[in-house]
């Protein structure tokens, strides 16, 4: 079966920026999983992934617009401490160039910490991959159907729950 609209994708990713060096990878971990055609990934990733099948092994190397899109100056917010989620430890403090994860009314959006004060942080709210030539490096592990309720609701349920989250 390929890769099409209302399929289901299963696949490992390494993730590259223009050097070459890796910044994530699936490999070790479970497969990334998502609804195909239901914008759930990457436009260039999806793009890439179309027709793909089981077993196939490929690269895609993706510009910013097809990924991030471009890094966009002034993007910059002050937001309380406290409304920071990610640190790596409860005694760990909040440092210029660290990832944070920011609750917004558009959902949960990942920052760049900029600066850092007793009460305020002032943050980069650019995705930290925007500006960004990125590689994947695809291994695609299996291809389903989605199911009827998979693609009502615009994304894959687990296998081993009939719901399993609130909608």
């Amino acid at each position: 079966m390929n890769i099409a609209e209302k399929t289901v994708a299963h696949f490992h990713y390494t993730l590259k920026n223009e050097a070459g060096e890796e910044l994530e990878s699936s490999n070790g971990h479970e497969p990334l999983t998502y609804l195909h055609g239901a914008n759930n990934t990457l436009a260039g990733l999806e793009k890439a992934l179309t027709g793909k099948a089981t077993g196939d092994k490929f690269s895609v190397t993706l510009q910013p617009e097809e990924a991030y899109g471009p890094y966009q100056e002034g993007l910059e917010q002050r937001v309380p401490v406290k409304h920071l989620q990610g640190l790596p430890s409860k005694n760990a403090k909040w440092k210029k160039g660290m990832t944070a994860a920011v609750h917004t009314e558009q959902g949960q959006r990942q920052v760049t910490v900029l600066k850092v004060g007793k009460f305020m942080v002032t943050v980069d709210i650019n995705p930290p991959l925007a500006g960004k030539v990125l590689t994947f490096d695809i291994d695609i592990v299996d291809v389903r159907e989605a199911t009827d309720e998979e693609v009502q609701h615009g994304h894959v349920h687990s296998a081993d729950s009939s719901c399993g989250h609130d909608h």
